[in-house]
């Protein structure tokens, strides 16, 4: 698609008409915040990691500049294919009828980027909050397994609907089902259409709503019932999404600001509710906790997680289990919420540390549906799937830290948390057969690990977390060959490529190169070691983008400021390389021959001054200059690789 010039200046006028007459949003804020300036250099210069962590830090992926760019149209244009790639993932947005997502389009680097662009055009980044909004809407119509629990009747119809949606939504619903937490059903006014109320069921499920609802007096009819449900049920924004009209772009801002809306109430209730009131119970016990079904949240489930046995106590669990009241159990709920503590005998403050407790939290199964594994589970004959006089007990295999980062994706889609617990999560995804959140994962590791980072940019990182100090590199791409992540693959074998020379010799690495040769079963002469060659590739990669990544710019001027601190012969403007400073910080001309009286320091601070200036190779060669030494290193490595692999008796 070509978009000249004035194509651009008629859209960005028409957009600036719409917003500065209050028809229209500004999807691209101005931002003058120092958080969004890092954010913007860092997608200048390719950085990852600092991508990554600026996102999860909530900058507005969407604002623009002093400059009047996005981080979107600098990634593009810079021709960074992986931080555009990440943004796009993260929810930046690129239509190809507005102002920036044209500059997007026009201004990409290259056709790889161009066509990463419209791969994400509206169809994608419009509603990233649809998969949640999707299965909620999806309940209304799911009777297998059955999850609702209550039951809403017309004088001709009735409403299979979830108390706990109810309640979230709805501040009338939270206060009648609060005040009767075990109602059943609910009889509505006959004086208020059937359409009207299905209207407004489908608006609190974050269904689309339209406006087409008949003809005459019967939409007039259907119209005033829907208004007198908005005021009744404290939903006014209901009205005002059924009868405003508008163009395509307009329809998306209302339809996102609605799934905003839903999803920030369905969170709140979540923090408010479930995790609120979650329970921690000594591991030995966990499996005789008692949880009425008729409670106040409404969980129809308990899912347990066990604390690691590997895994130190956090402190602030251990300051909750030494505070810990002794309290015993009591049957019933007490304000719509069983308890189900028990009493404890004394413990040293030893024993204390090494017990091991497991947590309950206290779930929903209409929204534990969006993962596969608990899909499978209830709509089978399992006894996971059996209603009993208590709560059923469903135990998780991860830690309770995990099983709360899961749990918050399922009822807020919400996928943020620190690269130290990624692989737990995304075994635990794979586990529980969620994708969405698997690839969630593995984008917080490759991005956070920074492959691409060269030697010096991996030993002065510019991020806030350093990958080696919270995950093993080489646990990554056992994951990532577990739970068949080819992104994690890929990003280990690029991050041991632009690091080699620290991994070539370790045991470590000889193991994992004969472990991905023993992942192809029937193993021939002629079968390449996978790992082996995404090494070369990214290794060829390396060196052919090293100045480029580096920096030489900054490089030079660097070392003109080094240069300014050398000491200087007397009468001299600029530093000579022969000048030396003695133990008197006076200047020396070695030249003619003159050293320090005792002999000391001055002659092994010129040896010094003078090897740092030597370029030399891996194995300790002097090499001509920088490009010449890139090339000497990189036959070095690739000489390392064949010797490894014959060592290992692998032809690869």
């Amino acid at each position: 698609m070509v978009v000249n010039k004035f194509q651009i200046e008629a859209a960005l006028h028409a957009e600036k008409q719409e917003i500065s007459a209050g028809r229209l949003k500004e999807d691209n804020p101005l931002d003058l915040s120092e958080d969004f300036r890092i954010f913007c250099e860092a997608c200048r210069r390719s950085d990852l990691k600092v991508c990554q962590e600026q996102i999860s830090k909530g900058v507005n992926i969407n604002a623009r500049d002093r400059f009047d760019y996005t981080p979107l149209i600098l990634a593009s244009l810079c021709g960074h294919y992986e931080v555009a790639r990440l943004l796009l993932e993260s929810g930046a947005l690129c239509e190809r009828d507005t102002f920036q997502g044209e500059r997007c389009l026009y201004n990409a680097l290259n056709d790889r980027i161009r066509n990463l662009l419209l791969s994400y055009d509206y169809s994608k980044s419009s509603d990233p909050l649809q998969p949640l909004a999707g299965h909620i809407t999806s309940l209304l119509a799911r009777d297998h397994p059955k999850t609702a629990d209550l039951t809403l009747n017309t004088y001709d119809a009735s409403f299979e609907l979830h108390k706990f949606v109810l309640s979230a939504r709805s501040p009338y619903f939270a206060a009648k089902l609060a005040a009767a937490p075990d109602s059943k059903s609910w009889k509505l006014s006959q004086r208020v259409p059937t359409q009207s109320f299905e209207t407004a069921i489908r608006y609190l499920y974050l269904g689309e709503v339209s406006a087409n609802l008949g003809d005459g007096e019967e939409e007039q009819a259907i119209l005033t019932g829907i208004d007198k449900l908005g005021r009744q049920l404290e939903i006014e924004t209901l009205f005002e999404s059924i009868i405003e009209g508008g163009d395509r772009r307009k329809a998306r801002q209302r339809r996102s600001e609605e799934l905003n809306r839903g999803r920030d109430q369905l969170a709140s209730w979540f923090n408010n509710n479930v995790l609120k009131h979650k329970m921690t119970a000594p591991i030995e016990k966990a499996d005789d906790v008692k949880w009425d079904r008729d409670n106040g949240i409404f969980a129809d489930v308990l899912l347990r997680a066990d604390e690691p046995a590997d895994e130190e106590e956090e402190e602030e669990a251990e300051n909750e289990a030494s505070d810990a009241p002794e309290v015993r159990r009591t049957e019933g709920p007490l304000n719509g919420i069983p308890i189900g503590n028990f009493s404890q005998s004394s413990r040293s403050p030893s024993q204390t540390r090494k017990q091991r407790d497991s947590v309950l939290f206290p779930v929903h199964r209409a929204m534990l549906l969006r993962s596969e594994f608990f899909n499978a589970m209830f709509s089978s004959s399992f006894r996971e799937a059996q209603e009993t006089p208590y709560l059923q007990i469903v135990p998780i295999d991860c830690s309770p830290r995990v099983l709360e980062i899961v749990l918050t994706y399922l009822y807020t889609e919400k996928a943020d948390f620190p690269l130290d617990v990624a692989v737990d999560v995304l075994f635990a995804a794979d586990l529980l057969f969620i994708e969405k959140l698997k690839q969630r994962a593995a984008v917080i590791i490759s991005t956070l690990g920074n492959g691409t980072a060269s030697v010096v940019e991996a030993e002065n990182p510019r991020g806030e977390t350093a990958l080696e100090d919270v995950v093993d590199i080489y646990d990554v791409i056992r994951a990532g060959w577990d739970t068949r992540v080819h992104r994690l693959e890929e990003f280990g074998a690029r991050y041991i490529a632009y690091r080699l020379e620290r991994f070539i010799d370790e045991p470590e690495f000889a193991e994992i190169v004969r472990e991905s040769a023993a992942r192809i079963k029937g193993r021939q002469e002629t079968d390449t070691v996978e790992l082996i060659d995404d090494i070369r590739y990214y290794l060829s990669e390396r060196f052919r983008l090293r100045f480029e990544d580096s920096g030489l710019d900054e490089m030079m001027d660097e070392s003109e400021a080094v240069d300014s601190d050398m000491p200087q012969l007397p009468g001299k403007d600029v530093f000579h390389p022969d000048a030396i400073l003695d133990d008197d910080d006076e200047a020396i001309d070695v030249r003619s021959g003159q050293t320090p009286p005792d002999g000391s320091g001055a002659a092994a601070d010129l040896e010094r001054l003078m090897e740092g200036a030597v370029i030399r190779t891996l194995d300790g060669e002097i090499a001509g200059d920088e490009f010449a030494q890139d090339a000497i290193n990189y036959q070095i490595l690739l000489g390392k690789i064949d010797t490894l692999l014959d060592n290992l008796a692998l032809d690869a």
